[in-house]
């Protein structure tokens, strides 16, 4: 048992320390492919329902 407690004596003391400045995480987000996919689907749609005026 003494054996299994030697390498934790021997590790030492672990220490955490904040950083001083905040840290920044910048997500850029393309949302592009969302918006142009709904509008065509909304045409579509439209287009279907007013099938005599097209």
């Amino acid at each position: 048992m003494a054996a299994m407690l030697v390498p934790f004596a021997l590790a030492g003391c672990i220490t955490v320390n904040a950083p001083e400045e905040p840290i920044v995480i910048e997500l850029n987000v393309n949302i592009r492919q969302e918006v142009i996919y709904r509008l065509a689907q909304d045409a579509g749609n439209t287009i279907e329902e007013n099938a005599d005026i097209f």
